[in-house]
């Protein structure tokens, strides 16, 4: 993908900062946060199957999700929305059910870049720096990689599952 995913996670504070283009406007991008069925296939890594049993995507509301590998193994999501501004911002909380009490609270900014295209600001802060430290270590930068690229791949018309 033409669209590289600019990741800054600084030494000593529970943040990380992100930025990703997309050949895209505003109103796809956001829909595809949006809209559960998108949002199955694009999060996460390749070759994991997804299930959504609750989403709500309203201020308030909240999601769960669950990543199914092929060998069987699950892993689950869940979060809230706080503020939810149409083709502007998603403000979330983001917890991992393997890592209980590490919850991020997640800022989403949606910028026009003009001709079709948008840029997503992302801020992620974490309760403790150990906390977001596992998760970089876990491989979040791969995941986040590759479900980006699927994101692109999706808002271009291709088929992606």
């Amino acid at each position: 993908m033409s669209n590289a995913l600019s990741l800054d996670v600084p030494a000593g504070v529970p943040w990380i900062d992100f930025t990703r283009d997309f050949d895209a406007p505003v109103s796809a991008v956001f829909d595809a946060h949006r809209d559960p069925d998108k949002v199955k296939r694009w999060l996460g890594p390749s070759g994991y199957e997804m299930d959504v049993p609750h989403w709500d995507f309203s201020d308030g509301g909240g999601y769960r999700y669950v990543h199914r590998n092929a060998a069987g193994e699950e892993f689950g999501f869940r979060g809230v929305y706080h503020t939810v501004r149409e083709d502007e911002l998603i403000l979330q909380t983001f917890e991992f059910v393997g890592m209980p009490d590490e919850v991020a609270l997640e800022f989403l900014h949606f910028e026009d870049l003009g001709d079709g295209r948008t840029r997503l600001h992302g801020r992620s802060i974490g309760r403790t720096v150990e906390g977001r430290d596992a998760m970089v270590e876990a491989g979040m930068e791969h995941g986040m990689v590759e479900g980006y690229d699927k994101l692109e791949a999706l808002l271009a018309g291709a088929e992606v599952r």
